[in-house]
């Protein structure tokens, strides 16, 4: 599940270099989330050259991995917090289930995402939205403990839309300041960052089963803070990169519609954005009730948030097998085996709830499925960069990542519904085979 611990983001898998969350079959270098790695060989200690425009500020691996934790953070809170915060207050499985809607910001973040590039910069806007997130995450600890489950919901959102918007400047600044043989390189630091904020999630949400969610989201937002304090202060300044592929004069709507435009015109997009949508269908739909599942088990909140911080860990060090994998045999050569591993991993959930074994059952199946997931991860941000044009780099990967998230949205609300019917066992069952179409259609997407 993208982590049925952890939590699967539209996501952003952890390529180490050369593959890339946006990443090569034989492999020719390339472009791109959830997490990226491309083509390109690294340089010995697989560390590519960068451009020259991020050379100065702060070293690249030190904002690499904290922008890339900040964008992951207020995801996890968004995600695998708000499912835990209603879980522990005796939410139905429905109420849980629909928790899933505030993935619905990064369904639709590819409608405003070329605003940042079109007004601004991604710096801006990346460091920008991270003190907006900070106050959002404050009043959300002024009030987790006050009993406004309301207002925790409307702040939860807020939480979602800024944490969209801030992914598109994530992103876009990393596509920006580095190229393309860095971005590959640096892809597994990348996504490796992304899910370490997963796991402060998961510790947050350990925290607030020892202390409360309100002191949980007051220690989120000084870290937010902290980190656009020294963001606005240390990050790199690049040149921006003119659209490639814009029309000559064009202005207003034309200069709009023109990312999508570039984007749709690319080689097999049909098969491309079936790929997409579906890649993920499966493990969405399990992440979303593996908290309920847990807690039937007889784990309660502490436990639940320690068990995520087993998973998470396996899975950033999926992430990052991935990226290995994908760098030496290509993602040509890997794509496939490694969906229908992500999907035959799944099953692992069917036999927890089926067997109801002990915690150290729990724990070993939990961190195996997460294992899956990391590496599965890492196919999809290579091929997702990959997608990415020159001067729509911003957009084009908010439109994939975007696309990637939607699966996980719809399954996830619907997923109450389904457990509440159908029962753990035959549900976790269904979200076997709703990964079987992402396996089918990885045979049938570009590869370059």
């Amino acid at each position: 599940m993208e982590a049925a611990v952890t939590s699967h983001k539209p996501v952003e898998p952890a390529v180490p270099a050369r593959a890339a969350l946006p990443e090569p079959g034989a492999e020719a270098p390339r472009r791109d989330a959830s997490s990226s790695e491309a083509p390109g060989e690294p340089a010995s200690s697989g560390v590519a050259a960068s451009s020259g425009v991020a050379a100065g500020g702060a070293s690249r691996g030190l904002w690499i991995s904290s922008t890339y934790f900040a964008e992951g953070l207020p995801y996890a809170i968004a995600h695998k917090v708000a499912g835990e915060f209603f879980t522990a207050a005796g939410a139905s499985l429905e109420i849980i289930g629909l928790t899933s809607l505030y993935g619905l910001p990064w369904n639709l973040k590819f409608l405003w995402s070329p605003l940042v590039d079109l007004h601004g910069s991604p710096r801006r806007w990346l460091v920008g939205v991270e003190i907006a997130l900070a106050a959002i995450v404050l009043g959300l600890a002024a009030a987790a403990d006050s009993g406004a489950i309301w207002l925790v919901a409307a702040l939860f959102g807020a939480v979602a839309v800024a944490a969209a918007t801030h992914d598109i400047a994530v992103d876009g600044f990393y596509l920006q300041a580095l190229d393309k043989d860095a971005q590959a390189a640096f892809s597994g630091l990348r996504v490796g960052a992304y899910r370490l904020a997963l796991l402060a999630g998961a510790l947050l949400v350990a925290f607030a089963g020892w202390a409360s969610f309100g002191a949980a989201f007051a220690v989120a937002a000084g870290g937010l803070a902290l980190l656009a304090i020294a963001h606005a202060a240390g990050l790199p300044r690049p040149a921006a990169t003119p659209g490639a592929g814009a029309a000559p004069g064009a202005t207003g709507l034309r200069r709009y519609v023109e990312p999508f435009r570039v984007y749709l015109r690319q080689p097999q997009i049909a098969s491309s954005l079936a790929f997409i949508l579906c890649y993920r269908a499966g493990d969405a739909l399990m992440f979303a009730m593996s908290s309920p599942l847990l807690k039937s088990l007889g784990l309660d909140t502490a436990a639940r948030g320690n068990v995520g911080g087993v998973g998470t860990v396996a899975s950033i060090a999926g992430s990052i097998l991935g990226g290995v994998i994908i760098k030496r045999w290509g993602l040509a050569r890997t794509i496939f085996p490694i969906a229908l591993v992500q999907s035959l991993a799944i099953l692992l959930y069917v036999a927890l709830a089926w067997a109801r074994p002990a915690l150290p059952w729990v724990v070993a199946l939990v961190t195996l499925e997460q294992l899956a997931a990391g590496v599965g991860t890492a196919v999809l941000a290579v091929f997702l960069m990959r997608r990415c044009v020159d001067g729509y780099k911003s957009s084009h990967f908010a439109i994939g990542s975007a696309l990637m998230s939607v699966s996980a949205t719809f399954a996830g609300s619907v997923s109450g519904y389904l457990a509440a019917s159908a029962g753990f066992t035959a549900f976790f069952a269904i979200a076997f085979a709703a990964s079987i179409p992402g396996v089918v259609l990885s045979r049938l997407v570009p590869r370059d």
